[in-house]
Order: C-alpha cells, then structure tokens, then sequence
C-alpha cells in the first residue's frame, strides 16, 4: 500500500492549491476527488462559468445599450444561447485541465472516486463502480467544499426550479425567473438573464440586499439594479411552488408571517439562499472529527481537527465561502505541515460581486465598526467625479474608505462601481501592510484612471479631495 505524507480530499481551489504548494515543498501528495473532472465546485458550476456567462451577457447589453452613445453602429445584437453555453463550456474545460496539468507537473497522484476516512490515516475512495481501494497518509486534509443551500418542501430538479449549478444551462432565456434570494449568487445569475431578456425578480428574506455588505453600498447597488430593470421583494419568504401547470406558482409571504400570501407566476424558479459545508458522508462522526451545529468541522487556528493527522480548510470549515479565503488556507496548511509558519490573515479576505458595476470590499463595514465601538473616520469619491468613469460611461457608484480617527489606518474599503474587482486588491495590499489613508492619498496614480477614485477618497478621510 502506497503511503502518503498528506492526501486531499477534494480538488477545488483550496485542495488543489494545498496538494500544490505541498509538492512543491517536497510532501508525497495525492488528492481524492469525487467528480470525473478536477477543480470543484468552482471551476465546474461555479465561478469561472458563472464568471463567462457575465462577461458575455454585458458585452450583449454593451452592443445593444452602450455602443450607440459612443457613435458605434452594429444593429441590434441577437442571443445563439447554445453558442454562448458552449463558450462557457470551453472556459470551463480550459480550466479544469489546467488543474490536470498541474497535478501531473508537480508529480501529485490522483484519485477519482468519493473519499471517506475510515480510520485515523486512512483514506477510503469508492469509485463510480463501487470498487474500493484504502490510502494511507500521515496527514489528511479535508477540502471538500459546500453544496447549495436547499428549502424544505422544494424539490430542486434543476430544469424549471434549479439551484446555480442548473442556472447556467438553460435551453432558452426564460421570459419570466424568479429568484430566492438577494445574495451574491442570486444577484450574479439574475443579472445575467435579465441582460439576456428575462424579468427577473428577486424575493429576499431580509429587509436588506446583500447580507455581510456595506449597507450604504448594499442600498445604492439595489437602486442601481432596480433601474437595469430587476424588481425586489425584500421581507418575503417563498413557501411553496406548485410545478403541475406550464407555468410555475410560486407562493410567497411576508417574512414575518400572515395572511398577505401572494402567488407569483415564473418560468424558472432560481433558489440562492447559500450553501452549506459539504462535510456528509467523509466518515468524520466515525473517527471523532467535532463539527459545529452548522455542520462546519471544527478546526484550530492551524487548521487542525481534534483527530491527530486530520486537518480541515475552505468551505467546509467556519469563514466566509469564498475560493481564494480557501486557497490562503490551502497553502497555509501546506505550510505548516512542511515545518513551516503558514498564516492567513481573515482580516484582508476581499470579496467581490461580479454585477455590473461591481462590489468589491475588504476590511470592515461601517455597521461592524459601529457595533465594536471603534471611532473611525469615512472618506468617499463618486465615480461620476472621476475623468476615465466618464469617458467610460461608466460613472454609477463611489468608493468609500474607512480608517481609524486615532491612527488613520485603513480599516475598510469599499467599492461599488467599474472594476472593482481589479481595485480592490490595491487596497488588500495598503491594509496587509497597516497602511494610513494618508499613505494611499500621498501615492502617485496614473491619469486618466479609475483608482484615482482610491486616491481621492483616501484624501476625503483627512476631508481634502481635490476633484469632488
């Protein structure tokens, strides 16, 4: 039997980074992986075809919407779905196989089947035949990700009431989708076909948008999109779906209960209300590995579990479910194992809504600040003030800045508009390093640029923005 000094349950983005960075520090590395393809969740039905279907349906909206005001004449622009699926497709198959070849470069053994722990040290994989074989390692990483948060009494068949996965396989863009829930999936994928023609509406628990967002950002982002055309329905619960008739019937009810129920009639019934560790069936009740009452294995902070040998990252332990807060995690552990100091500071984790415009956020908001009591101060810089937003046509949203009133170290930035998702890892890096404001308001940026807008908010902390 072939012995291991670590074996990965799962080949997402924290499992096949951990496997990676691993080998490259001379640990024996193999990895179980459940599905026929490597990657996960996100790069199978996750982020990257979620990532290709927005890139796609806004160029299709920039052709139909955007291009006449800059005196560009291409007629109206049509939808081949099928060709748009099968671009995704080929993103993801680019994807994957990466992950493949880098597997084979960095000499990591892979399994193809479910892998469970049958004891401490031994890893069992059951392939699709039901055919067994047992792995022996020193250490065992669990990195098996989450699965979509269901509601009881729906029936997700994943063709008329689907969960993300068979929101980016639809055979025709549905003249009607509702969706529940307003968090960062539900908004993805309804911007995605309400570009592509669908009415899109979104019922959300919550009072709010967005749950865990800047609130200020989080309202002036629903009004962004309330103009694009996506209704809300916010202090509302779905509580059933009738699929006998063509249409679906979906009932919905205020939050807090009553008698007001309504039914609302859709073609595709998108349900996004989160997902949940994927920690069932790995054997960890069996060899004693605690899990808390979400299901989340428990971990310290060096990702150990109570069980000797057996460590846990990404999803399926406590954090915010985001692909790279696994991959920090994945190299960390790798890290620790190879007698190293592996570290990941949760505290500059960004995250990132991929509409249009976009979210992108690191740091605290200001509902957390408030709610610890810290004093801080806020400096804000609109893009409509910002030169390359306007020439763009892109000026909705601001950015905001958070920092300290004592020390003006930069505890929060939030962007709410164009590439936010390239702009906010300017400031990751300002608050990895304990930045000032001030430090990011002296540091000279290109013009005509949109991270001007940083740099100027940054000054209107200390209340001197020069453009605004």
């Amino acid at each position: 039997m072939a012995q291991y000094d670590l074996i990965v349950i799962g080949s997402g983005p924290g499992g096949y980074v951990c496997a990676i960075r691993a080998a490259q520090l001379g640990l024996k590395t193999a990895v179980v992986e459940k599905r026929a393809t490597f990657g996960g969740t996100c790069l199978n039905v996750g982020c990257i075809p979620s990532k290709a279907m927005l890139h796609a349906s806004e160029l299709y909206e920039q052709a139909g919407h955007g291009f006449a005001q800059m005196g560009i004449k291409v007629g109206k622009p049509s939808v081949d779905l099928a060709a748009l699926i099968k671009y995704k497709e080929q993103n993801v198959d680019s994807n994957v196989k990466g992950v493949e070849f880098l597997f084979k470069k960095n000499k990591i053994e892979t399994f193809h089947g479910a892998g469970s722990i049958v004891a401490p040290g031994k890893v069992e994989v059951k392939s699709a035949d039901g055919k067994a074989q047992t792995l022996e390692s020193k250490n065992i990483v669990v990195a098996t990700g989450s699965d979509v948060a269901r509601l009881p009494g729906i029936d997700i068949d994943e063709t008329r009431i689907v969960s993300s996965t068979g929101a980016l396989e639809f055979a025709k863009v549905p003249q009607k989708l509702l969706v529940v829930g307003a968090g960062i999936i539900g908004l993805e994928l309804g911007s995605v076909w309400r570009r592509l023609g669908a009415e899109v509406t979104i019922v959300e628990f919550l009072d709010h948008i967005l749950p865990g967002i800047d609130g200020e950002v989080a309202r002036q982002f629903q009004r962004i999109q309330q103009k694009q055309g996506i209704a809300f329905r916010l202090s509302s619960k779905v509580t059933g779906v009738d699929a006998s008739g063509k249409a679906l019937k979906v009932k919905v009810e205020p939050a807090g209960g009553g008698s007001a129920a309504e039914t609302v009639e859709a073609d595709i019934v998108l349900i996004a209300i989160g997902r949940v560790p994927y920690t069932e069936g790995l054997g960890l009740d069996a060899v004693g590995v605690r899990r808390d009452n979400r299901g989340r294995i428990v971990v310290d902070p060096h990702f150990r579990t109570n069980v000797a040998g057996v460590y846990a990252i990404g999803d399926a332990i406590a954090g915010p479910m985001l692909a790279h807060k696994a991959e920090e995690e994945g190299v960390a552990v790798a890290e620790i194992l190879a007698g190293q100091a592996g570290h990941v500071n949760y505290e500059v984790i960004p995250n990132v809504v991929y509409t249009f415009p976009e979210i992108a956020c690191v740091g605290r908001s200001e509902e957390e600040l408030k709610e610890a009591g810290m004093a801080y101060n806020v400096g804000k810089f609109p893009f409509a003030a910002n030169s390359r937003a306007r020439v763009n046509l892109a000026t909705d949203g601001f950015v905001k800045i958070l920092a300290d009133a004592k020390t003006d170290r930069v505890l929060g930035v939030h962007i709410l508009g164009p590439d936010a998702e390239t702009m906010i890892a300017e400031a990751a890096i300002a608050m990895e390093f304990g930045a000032s404001a001030e430090d990011i308001a002296r540091t000279c940026h290109a013009h005509p640029t949109l991270t001007e807008a940083l740099k100027e908010a940054a000054l209107a902390v200390a209340k001197r923005a020069i453009n605004f």
